[in-house]
C-alpha cells in the first residue's frame, strides 16, 4: 500500500504511538494549528484506528474550543454520549481528544457537541471524516485509507500531461445523470463509472475528465456545491477505495482527473460546519460578513487561522490521497469581493474602505503557494469572473498563485454571438474578436460549462438559430472556433453531441439521439477535433503569449469571417482556422498565407461524415506569389456555410 506525500493517518507507528499519548498533536503541531499551517489537519485531527489492536482503539480528535463538553457517540457504543466523552487539551487550543475501544473500520458515529454559549446542543458529523453515509443520512463513518495504487506510470509523469505547453480538452461531468438507472439502481458507482467514463474519454480523445464536486453534500440539487465534507468523497456512488479507483482506472488509460473544490461558502444543515460548537467557528458571525444572499449559504471565516488551516488541508488532501491532477475552485469572485451580490450596506468595507476581501485573498495566495509547493506537477484552477488582475500568476509577482483561470468574457461573448441570426452577425463581429485583446493576459481555459445549459439558458444546440441543418452547422462550428482559439478546452457532457433538452441533474443524458445522423455527425466531429488537437503543438503549445497567434483576418464583418493562425513553438506545421459564420459558401475567397507550398485541409466542419453539405477544398491548396493580408502568398478556398476548416503548412 502507498502513502503519497507527507505523512498522514495511515502512518501505523505514528498512530501507535498517539494511541499511548491519547493525542496525535505535538505541541509543535499545536502551534502549526493556531498559526493555520497545519496543513495536513487530517492527519491530527478526526477518527484514526489504532492498527493491529486487540482492543480496536481508535483516536478521536476535534476543534470545538467554545464547547462545554464534547462526546463520540456511535455503534461502538450504542450512541452512549457517557462512555464517549473527550478531554479538552490544556493548551487553549479548543481541541478535545480521547481514544475510545471497540471501535472498527465502518462504524457510523458523530460528536455530541454541548457548548457554553446558550445552552446549544448538537450532534455534529466530524468536520475531518474520511467517510460518510450515503445521504440522507447524515453520520460520519470511521474509515481506514488504505489502498493499493496501480498508476505510477501516470503520477512519475503527470507534470508532462497537466503542464501549460500540454493539449489539455476537459470533459466535465456530473457523475451521477452522465449514464445511470441500471439494475433497478438509481446511480452507476465508481467503480462502473470508471470504466465506462474512460473508453468513451478515450473514444472521444480528451485528455481530462472534471468531476463536478464528489464531496459529501446532503443536498442533491446543489449538484455538490453546498459540501459538508471536506474529505469525504459523497457515498451514493460508493466508498473511498472506490473513488480512488475511479481515478486509479482513468489514470492507467492515461486520462487526467480534476476535481470541482468549493472553499467560498457551505450549507447551514444541523450536522455540518455551521454553528459548530455553538459559536460561529468557521464562519463570520456577521451575515455582512458571513452570509451569501444568493445561495443562503454561510462563507468561511479566512481570516481565522484554524479555517484556513483546514481549507488548505482539505486541498491536498485531494491531490494527496486521491492522486487527484488539478483542482478548479469554485466562485472564486465571490470570494474576493466584500460586496459580492449585495446592495450598499449590506457588506462591511476592508480597512482601507475598500471592496476587497484581503483576508480571502491572502488565503487564495496561502492555498496555492502550498499546492505548487507540495504537488509543483499539478494545476489549481479559478473559476473567477471579472477583470481581477494576475489571478494566474505567480504569488511571488503579485498575483494570486493559479495556474489556470476560466475564461468567463469568451463564453459569454461566444454564445452571445452564435445565438444571433447569421444575417445579423455583421453587426456584432466584435462579439468574435474581443477576446483576443485579452487572451494572452490570464493563462485561460475556455469553459461550456453545465452553467450555461440549465435554468432557462437552453441547451448548446438550442441556442443556435436557424433550422436543424443550420443548428448543427453552427454548433460544429463553434467548436471549430474552440478548439483553434487560444486557451485550454473545456466542454460539458452531452455539449458533445448536441443534447437538445437543458441539462437536469435527475435524469441521464439523452444518450438516444445518437441514433439520428446529425447528433452522431456532432460527435465525430468532437472526438476529430480533439484527436487532431492532441497531435498539432500549434494548437496548444503556445497558448498562453501572443507569439502562438495571429490574426491573418479579423476585420471582415460584413462576410462574417475571421482567419487565425496558430503557431508552435519551434519547428512543426503551422495551423490556419478560416471561419465562416454565414448561411452564405464563400467561394474563391482569398487569404494571405506566411509561407509557400502546400496547405493540407486537415478538418472541415462541413464534410459528410459530420453532417455537412460536402463543400471544401479537395484535400488542400497550394499558396500562390500573389500577396494578401500584408502577407507575400496567399490562398483561394472554399469556406463552406457555417463552418470552420482547418489547414496544415507543409513541414
Amino acid at each position: 500500500m502507498e502513502r503519497a506525500g507527507l505523512p498522514w493517518p495511515s502512518d501505523a507507528e505514528r498512530v501507535l504511538h498517539a494511541a499511548g499519548t491519547g493525542s496525535l498533536l505535538s505541541d509543535h503541531d499545536i502551534y502549526l494549528f493556531r498559526q493555520g499551517a497545519l496543513q495536513h489537519m487530517h492527519g491530527h485531527l478526526g477518527a484514526h484506528l489504532v492498527p493491529h489492536d486487540a482492543e480496536s482503539r481508535a483516536i478521536f480528535s476535534v476543534w470545538a474550543p467554545n464547547a462545554e463538553s464534547v462526546s463520540v457517540i456511535g455503534d461502538f457504543n450504542g450512541w452512549n454520549a457517557e462512555t464517549g466523552r473527550l478531554k479538552v487539551r490544556p493548551d487553549g487550543s479548543g481541541i478535545w481528544e480521547g481514544v475510545l475501544a471497540g471501535v472498527h473500520h465502518g462504524d457510523r458515529y458523530k460528536y455530541r457537541v454541548r457548548s457554553r454559549v446558550g445552552g446549544y446542543e448538537s450532534d455534529k458529523a466530524d468536520p475531518l471524516a474520511f467517510c460518510m453515509e450515503e445521504p440522507p443520512r447524515t453520520a460520519s463513518r470511521v474509515w481506514d485509507l488504505g489502498y493499493d495504487w496501480q498508476d505510477g506510470d501516470w503520477m512519475r509523469d503527470r507534470g508532462r500531461h497537466n503542464a501549460l505547453d500540454a493539449p489539455i480538452s476537459i470533459y466535465e461531468v456530473h457523475l451521477g445523470s452522465w449514464r445511470g438507472w441500471r439494475d433497478g439502481r438509481r446511480f452507476l458507482n465508481y467503480r462502473e463509472l470508471a470504466h465506462e467514463l474512460a473508453d468513451y474519454v478515450t473514444e472521444m480523445g480528451f485528455t481530462h475528465v472534471e468531476v463536478m464536486p464528489v464531496t459529501e453534500h446532503p443536498f442533491y440539487g446543489s449538484w455538490g456545491y453546498q459540501t459538508t465534507s471536506y474529505f469525504a468523497p459523497t457515498a451514493r456512488y460508493g466508498t473511498p477505495q472506490d473513488f480512488m479507483y475511479f481515478v486509479d482506472v482513468l489514470h492507467q488509460r492515461g486520462i487526467g482527473v480534476i476535481l470541482d473544490w468549493v472553499p467560498s461558502h457551505f450549507p447551514n444543515d444541523a450536522h455540518g460546519l455551521y454553528e459548530f460548537d455553538g459559536t460561529h467557528l468557521y464562519e463570520h458571525a456577521d451575515p455582512r460578513q458571513g452570509y451569501h444572499p444568493e445561495w443562503n449559504t454561510p462563507i468561511f471565516n479566512y481570516g481565522r487561522n484554524e479555517v484556513k488551516g483546514f481549507l488548505i488541508s482539505s486541498a491536498l488532501f485531494w491531490l494527496e490521497t486521491y492522486h487527484v491532477d488539478m483542482l478548479r475552485v469554485d466562485a472564486v469572485a465571490s470570494m474576493l469581493y466584500l460586496d459580492y451580490a449585495r446592495k450598499p450596506g449590506e457588506w462591511v468595507p476592508n480597512r482601507h474602505g475598500g471592496r476587497e476581501n484581503l483576508e480571502a485573498v491572502d488565503f487564495i495566495r496561502e492555498l496555492n503557494a502550498a499546492v505548487y509547493r507540495d504537488h509543483p506537477d499539478v494545476q489549481t484552477i479559478a473559476e473567477e469572473s471579472t477583470a481581477w488582475p494576475n489571478v494566474s500568476r505567480p504569488t511571488w509577482l503579485g498575483g494570486l498563485g493559479f495556474g489556470l483561470k476560466w475564461n468567463m468574457g469568451w463564453m459569454h461573448d461566444t454564445l452571445k454571438y452564435f445565438s444571433r441570426e447569421g444575417i445579423h452577425r455583421r453587426y456584432h463581429h466584435g462579439e468574435l474578436t474581443f477576446s483576443l485583446w485579452y487572451a494572452f493576459n490570464e493563462n485561460f481555459v475556455l469553459p461550456l460549462s453545465h452553467d450555461e445549459v440549465v435554468y432557462g439558458k437552453r441547451s448548446l444546440i438550442e441556442k443556435q438559430p436557424g433550422d436543424d441543418w443550420q443548428k448543427f452547422a453552427g454548433l460544429r462550428a463553434m467548436f471549430g472556433f474552440m478548439w483553434a482559439h487560444p486557451g485550454k478546452k473545456l466542454l460539458f457532457m452531452g455539449g458533445e453531441f448536441g443534447q437538445r433538452r437543458e441539462w437536469q441533474h435527475e435524469e441521464v443524458l439523452e444518450w438516444f439521439v445518437l441514433q439520428y445522423p446529425l447528433h452522431a455527425g456532432l460527435q465525430r466531429w468532437v472526438a476529430d477535433l480533439n484527436r487532431y488537437y492532441r497531435s498539432a503543438p500549434a494548437l496548444y503549445e503556445v497558448d498562453f503569449t501572443s507569439e502562438g497567434f495571429e490574426w491573418i483576418d479579423c476585420d471582415d464583418h460584413e462576410n462574417s469571417v475571421v482567419v487565425m493562425l496558430r503557431r508552435p513553438r519551434a519547428g512543426g506545421p503551422n495551423v490556419i482556422a478560416a471561419c465562416n459564420f454565414t448561411t452564405v459558401p464563400r467561394v474563391r475567397h482569398r487569404i494571405g498565407v506566411p509561407n509557400a507550398g502546400w496547405w493540407r485541409e486537415v478538418l472541415n466542419s462541413d464534410a459528410p461524415t459530420y453532417g455537412g453539405s460536402g463543400m471544401g477544398n479537395f484535400g488542400g491548396v497550394s499558396a500562390q506569389e500573389f500577396g494578401a493580408h500584408g502577407r507575400p502568398f496567399s490562398v483561394e478556398l472554399t469556406l463552406p456555410p457555417l463552418s470552420v476548416v482547418l489547414l496544415e503548412s507543409a513541414q
